[in-house]
């Protein structure tokens, strides 16, 4: 049997034990009401994890090669959540490689059986090729966040010096004193 078929038949409860494994990184508080709350307007994140791990999975299971335009858009959706919570960069990518675990744990056997190591080892370094994209998902929506931090500082602070009366419009003036004429003289 092929890696891909086995991957394929047991892709439910590998899916479950991922969004299980991924549950499991938020703090206990989070973590029993995201495992408990299932309703996507009531619980988004646990809808987005579960919804958007099906996308990757299939795309890792589909392809040989990773196509990462497909699955940046969906990491994105996911890191979004992560970067804004209080995860380092490694914890906030961290779930990707949680995959592996479960993988393991569900057709291990199955692949020694059938010998199907090198398979499974190939497609784990498209997990790790996954992992890789969404760092750097994870690094432009910080670098979002900074730059949406830095103008609401700025904007702040703007306000403060008007209201202050500490600012002043500066006077529009043009490089040249005949611009109306056009007629520009160059001194050599």
């Amino acid at each position: 049997m092929k890696l891909e078929n086995l991957l394929s038949q047991k892709r439910s409860s590998i899916l479950k034990g991922w969004l299980d494994n991924i549950l499991e990184t938020y703090p206990a508080y989070s973590n029993r009401f995201l495992k408990k709350q299932k309703d996507q307007f009531a619980n988004p994140i646990r809808y987005t994890f579960e919804e958007e791990i099906k996308k990757l999975y299939d795309e890792l299971v589909r392809d040989t090669e990773l196509n990462v335009n497909s699955i940046s858009p969906v990491l994105d959706k996911m890191i979004r959540i992560r970067a804004v919570q209080d995860f380092s960069a490694s914890q906030a990518v961290a779930f990707i490689f949680l995959l592996k675990e479960v993988i393991r744990e569900e057709i291990g056997e199955e692949v020694r059986e059938d010998e199907l190591e090198f398979e499974l080892l190939s497609f784990e370094s498209r997990i790790d090729d996954m992992a890789l994209v969404a760092f750097d998902v994870y690094m432009g929506c910080r670098e979002e966040i900074y730059k949406i931090r830095a103008n609401q500082a700025k904007n702040h602070v703007s306000g403060l010096l008007r209201r202050a009366g500490l600012t002043s419009e500066i006077p529009e003036w043009d490089s040249y004193p005949d611009a109306e004429n056009d007629n520009h003289q160059v001194i050599s």
